[in-house]
């Protein structure tokens, strides 16, 4: 059963049972199916589909045009930019049921995904790594790590705050927040 307390526009529709937290919002011509986890003071825009199982940590902004099909787990504070796309099989056909062959992805704490970038099934994005616009991820993204391109490659790192960080040496402070990080064995950590 839902929770109280939340939004869901006249335009779309909402499936039991499912759980949706207090203070999430719920715009134009979406559906949410049963059996998906929806957390609290989310935003959920325009045209957006969440498939049964789904699960949604709090604080989540997903915006127009995006599917978060099976297999999709956002926690907290994740952003998803218009249209980008997440799938769920690696080798689809129309005429062959793959369900059983779904695939995990897990998009951790604090990231962005930029508009249009497309999160093939199966890896695991960082906390609080960006993926860059129109990006292509086909593999693990390392927390606070900076990809763009097709296919996804890394180019630097990101302060959680959003800022990307001049890292040299052992260690940076962002520009911006004053945040302190440090180089660990290739993995950017806070200090």
């Amino acid at each position: 059963m839902a929770d109280k307390g939340y939004f869901v526009h006249e335009s779309s529709f909402v499936d039991e049972p499912c759980r949706i937290g207090a203070g999430t919002k719920i715009w134009h011509f979406c559906h949410v199916m049963q059996d998906s986890v929806i957390g609290r003071n989310c935003n959920i825009g325009q045209n957006v589909v969440v498939s049964p199982g789904v699960r949604v940590g709090d604080g989540c902004k997903i915006q127009n045009n995006v599917s978060l099909y099976a297999g999709v787990i956002l926690e907290d504070d994740v952003f998803c930019g218009p249209s980008m796309v997440f799938t769920n099989v690696v080798n689809p056909r129309s005429e062959v049921v793959r369900k059983d062959e779904y695939k995990k992805t897990l998009v951790r704490r604090g990231a962005s995904l930029g508009a249009n970038c497309t999160i093939v099934c199966g890896v695991t994005i960082g906390r609080y790594a960006f993926v860059g616009a129109g990006t292509v991820v086909t593999r693990d993204v390392a927390d606070y790590a900076l990809v763009v391109g097709n296919p996804a490659r890394q180019t630097g790192w990101m302060c959680r705050c959003g800022i990307k960080l001049q890292v040299e040496g052992e260690g940076t402070r962002c520009g911006s927040c004053g945040a302190a990080y440090r180089m660990h064995a290739g993995m950017l950590t806070p200090a």
